[in-house]
């Protein structure tokens, strides 16, 4: 729950240059958080040395793969209808071979392989250099399966092929993993343990990304402010490290003032934050740096004591305030944005009462609100019973999302009249005359196109809003072009 979901991505095949020599087609499509995203990049970064480019053609592919998530309902079930469509293509063209990659895969091995035989290829998130071994069996006419988690891969030394790119912004990922263990969420057993990416490869895929002309980069894990870099190795073990790897270990504050101070020019975001983990020293290096964007995704799942204990947040509603406070005194302008569960197992009116209480307070400028629905191999599933009434999960929910438009633009309000910073990164959904990006409270601002072009920083004079976007005037470029 705590990994956005961009919806608008779901499900696109990527596509990619074609390799010269190549003769293998692959088609790769998506679900999930940017981290699935991300890992397809580097699905194709390895298939590509092995023979395959690319196709968004799905019945020319030899190989057809799917990235998978398991955080929500609605996403298994958009990937068990992809997996129908894939085997009636397969009926016309036996030779295709289909796979499913990531979380789901993990979580349901078996039921792909053995009793639905719907799939011929079963690779979990730590298994993807495997592939070409795995390939070769599928090949020989054997189902292949590793979904085995590892307490050391972070692909680091992979530079990974960037399919969903603009060639403005990237994902660069730090971290793999997650040691906390929420009880509404499976990642910690799909994607294991937590570990952190040696940050001189960090560095050298922004080097990459830098002699390449992006303009924007975010760091991007499962919760990045738990980042610990002590020469490799859990963050768990970190207390068995010796004296000289505590001395000159790297957490996320110094990461991220290493690569601000390195790129002036390139802008800094970051996702996912968890609440118990953000320390001060985060926000006073934001602070001190104008390229880290003044925007924090920081969920809060409820605002009631009781609620956050039964999630096993292992922050209570108090802390959390008092981490705002600190953000807003350190950093005034900064943007907040939020996950929101409603109708989590035992929630009362009074619970709901006090999450519309804390969204008052904090006044987020957007949200990642839903509806509870019990994941399978969760300790809420095992423990819990989702003993709240679907229509009061419903009416809650519509609530929530009331209170989140009406901040929204009571904050989009407070732009008008203001000129901000706009990074240009694609033409506006709605019309081809006009360009839309982001300001650095990654608010989507758009704007008559005039002579600029994608990858420009723009100063915009915002002129009106809506809940969800600021409209306005481009003056001219900013200075850090």
């Amino acid at each position: 729950m705590e990994k956005i979901i961009d919806e608008n991505i779901q499900g696109q095949a990527l596509s990619l240059d074609k390799k010269e020599g190549n003769t293998r087609k692959l088609f790769i499509e998506s679900y999930g958080c940017q981290m699935n995203f991300s890992d397809s990049e580097i699905v194709a970064s390895i298939l590509a040395k092995e023979g395959f480019n690319t196709t968004q053609n799905l019945e020319d592919a030899d190989l057809v793969l799917v990235n998978t998530c398991s955080i929500r309902e609605k996403a298994e079930l958009t990937v068990r209808k992809r997996l129908e469509k894939y085997n009636a293509v397969k009926r016309i063209n036996p030779k295709m071979k289909v796979g499913v990659l990531g979380c789901m895969a993990e979580r349901l091995k078996s039921k792909f392989l053995e009793e639905e035989k719907i799939v011929d290829l079963v690779v979990g998130p730590d298994a993807y250099k495997d592939l070409p071994n795995l390939i070769e069996e599928v090949d020989a006419g054997r189902n292949a399966v590793n979904v085995i988690l590892s307490k050391e891969e972070t692909y680091g030394d992979i530079s990974p092929v960037r399919l969903q790119s603009n060639g403005v912004s990237a994902f660069v990922s730090i971290t793999r993993g997650c040691d906390n263990m929420c009880t509404f969420c499976v990642v910690p057993f799909t994607r294991g343990r937590e570990r952190s990416r040696d940050p001189q490869s960090i560095m050298e895929e922004i080097d990459d990304l830098a002699s390449k002309s992006f303009k924007e980069i975010t760091l991007l894990g499962q919760n990045v402010d738990s980042y610990l870099w002590y020469g490799g190795g859990l963050k768990k073990d970190f207390e068995k490290a010796s004296e000289f790897q505590k001395a000159t270990a790297v957490n996320f504050a110094k990461l991220l003032d290493m690569v601000a101070e390195k790129y002036p020019k390139i802008r800094l975001r970051f996702t996912t934050s968890n609440p118990q983990d953000m320390t001060l020293d985060v926000i006073e290096v934001m602070a001190k740096h104008k390229n880290i964007c003044k925007y924090i995704h920081l969920p809060i799942q409820s605002g009631s004591d009781r609620i956050l204990k039964e999630m096993n947040r292992l922050h209570t509603r108090e802390e959390y305030f008092e981490l705002i406070d600190n953000i807003k005194k350190l950093i005034p302008d900064c943007a907040i944005s939020q996950d929101i569960i409603t109708g989590f197992p035992t929630e009362t009116e009074e619970d709901h009462q006090d999450t519309l209480s804390l969204m008052e307070y904090v006044k987020y400028e957007y949200g990642f609100m839903f509806a509870y629905s019990e994941r399978p191999g969760t300790l809420a599933a095992r423990k819990l019973e989702d003993d709240v009434p679907e229509a009061t999960k419903k009416r809650r929910l519509n609530e929530i999302i009331t209170a989140q438009r009406n901040h929204s633009t009571y904050r989009h309000e407070a732009f008008i009249g203001k000129t901000v910073e706009i990074l240009i990164e694609k033409e506006s959904k709605k019309s081809d005359a006009h360009w839309s990006g982001r300001n650095t409270q990654n608010i989507v601002a758009v704007f008559p196109k005039g002579d600029y072009k994608i990858g420009d920083f723009v100063m915009v004079r915002i002129d009106e809003c809506t809940s969800a976007t600021l409209l306005g005037e481009a003056i001219g470029y900013s200075d850090n072009n």
